[in-house]
């Protein structure tokens, strides 16, 4: 996935490709920061009219106490270790802690809060393996303090009253991350172990499930917390493996003496046991070199401080700090487009104007600067046979998952059409390693030019690309794997376009912006 825009592939745009394109102006972290601040307000005006029972002052201190804490606290330690603090990331962590934590003025609970404030923003340095924390930092404050005996977490975010703007920004954020399984595998288990347990206490089914929804923070603990990219495994089959584990640990009650059945203690098993099979510590990408690719496409060369493991398809998250933010994030998510053996990381970017702040920092790096990765994922990976056919579809610099697959010689192994849909000839990106590739490529261009002679001129785009013409480019898409590349608007128009045309299999990459 990679945060750039690509043509439209036609002019319909399904109610998802628009919903997709406005969720893309937001990075993902700012999204859920906005959605805790929303929930953050709609808590005081709960309280307000009566229906949560905190009192308005302490609510307020408490918010101010969570947030101003982490906040400052993470600065002070960003500095102490040489690093740029990231402060979307320490408001984010505030918020979670102004759910965990009982809002009150008893000295013993707030001096707790506080302690959990400043765990949580240690956490990510102390327990933190090459520059990448372990841990969700609100958990790993929220557990500790717990051990210390001066406050508890009580998760009462997990209010009925709550769940009426709790549940819309949990689907939104679910949505926005393509999380939405993830969270099904764990509900599905931890509602099943919890519902019969409180059926056997006497409960009738419904209350038995109302109570375990509504009073126990399965929703917010899902969708603010297990779902965080940053400690999550980076394949789809071990994000539901972990899923299915933490759903197990969650629920079923147990007892150790000081070490009980809790939330927090849940996530942190999953996030170590995502860390065991992730890519484990950060990474360091000494800038190479950069060249143009098309008049509005770069592409960045970079040296890894140490091999980088990571299957062709895949993405990386870059952290590229900037002195003042355009309110797009510094943690940008871009397509690997180099070969996994090939001792370089690579990323093909649109650049044209306007840009981000964080592409102007990648546009400013001189050779030998130095930027962060802070994680590597996703699934857009071809299927194991390597017999099994395949067709890609790239709209615009949508090309980029591709070029990993095609250098790590994936048209030397199967049967490969790529199809580019561009604005002209000269936006069309990798010309040479698409030129030595192997893959069977066409192209549309939306002008009408005529591509390079090695590619079959697909014809121009007088129209969107309905099922019809793409059946009559592609006669055996049914017998292929369908992989779709692109932005939001691109990518559902196209899927549309394949399912229409009878392809059974369609894998997509949105590039989304997070």
């Amino acid at each position: 996935m990679s945060p750039v825009d690509a043509p439209k592939a036609g002019a319909s745009v399904s109610p998802a490709g628009r919903l997709d394109t406005l969720l893309g102006r937001y990075t993902m972290y700012r999204l859920i920061l906005l959605v805790l601040a929303a929930l953050a307000a709609y808590s005081l005006l709960l309280n307000a009219l009566g229906w949560l029972t905190f009192g308005i002052p302490q609510m307020l201190v408490h918010l101010v106490l969570c947030l101003g804490l982490t906040y400052l606290s993470n600065r002070g330690l960003a500095a102490l270790f040489h690093v740029r603090p990231h402060s979307e990331s320490s408001l984010i962590t505030g918020l979670l802690l102004y759910f965990l934590f009982w809002p009150t003025f008893a000295p013993m609970d707030m001096m707790g809060v506080a302690l959990a404030c400043v765990l949580a923003s240690a956490s990510k340095y102390a327990l933190a393996w090459r520059g990448r924390h372990i841990f969700n930092p609100a958990a790993a404050g929220a557990f500790v303090t717990g051990l210390t005996g001066l406050n508890i977490a009580t998760w009462w975010a997990a209010t009925p009253a709550m769940l009426w703007l709790l549940v819309p920004g949990i689907l939104l954020v679910l949505y926005r991350t393509r999380k939405f399984l993830m969270a099904a595998v764990f509900l599905v288990v931890a509602l099943a172990i919890i519902t019969a347990e409180l059926l056997q206490a006497g409960l009738s089914f419904g209350g038995a499930l109302w109570q375990a929804l509504a009073q126990r923070p399965l929703l917010f603990f899902v969708g603010f917390m297990l779902t965080e990219p940053l400690t999550l495994p980076p394949r789809r089959w071990q994000q539901l493996a972990l899923a299915a584990i933490v759903g197990v640990v969650f629920a079923v009650p147990y007892n150790f003496g000081f070490i009980a059945n809790s939330p927090e203690l849940a996530l942190l098993l999953g996030n170590l046991l995502a860390f065991l099979v992730g890519q484990r510590g950060a990474l360091r990408l000494r800038f190479a070199g950069s060249r143009a690719l098309t008049p509005s496409t770069t592409e960045f060369v970079f040296e890894p401080s140490r091999p980088v493991r990571f299957l062709p398809g895949q993405y990386m998250e870059l952290d590229l700090p900037h002195a003042k933010s355009d309110g797009k994030g510094r943690r940008r998510v871009f397509s690997l487009t180099s070969s996994p053996d090939s001792g370089t990381v690579k990323f093909g970017i649109r650049t044209a104007e306007p840009v981000s702040a964080a592409k102007r920092v990648l546009l400013d790096l001189k050779p030998g600067d130095e930027v962060a990765a802070t994680s590597v994922g996703g699934d857009f990976v071809l299927p194991r046979d390597p017999k099994e056919p395949v067709l890609l579809i790239a709209a615009g610099i949508g090309v980029t998952p591709f070029l990993a697959h095609l250098a790590a010689g994936a048209a030397r192994e199967r049967d490969v059409v790529l199809l580019l849909l561009a604005r002209n000839a000269k936006e069309i990106a990798y010309v040479s390693e698409l030129k030595s590739s192997g893959a069977r490529i066409l192209a549309r261009m939306a002008d009408g030019s005529a591509p390079p002679s090695f590619i079959t001129d697909a014809g121009a785009a007088a129209g969107p690309l309905d099922g019809a013409s793409l059946r009559a480019l592609v006669p055996d898409i049914a017998d292929r794997a369908v992989y779709v590349s692109g932005s939001p608007a691109s990518v559902a128009s196209l899927r549309r376009a394949a399912k229409n045309a009878g392809a059974r299999r369609v894998h997509v990459d949105s590039f989304a912006g997070y």
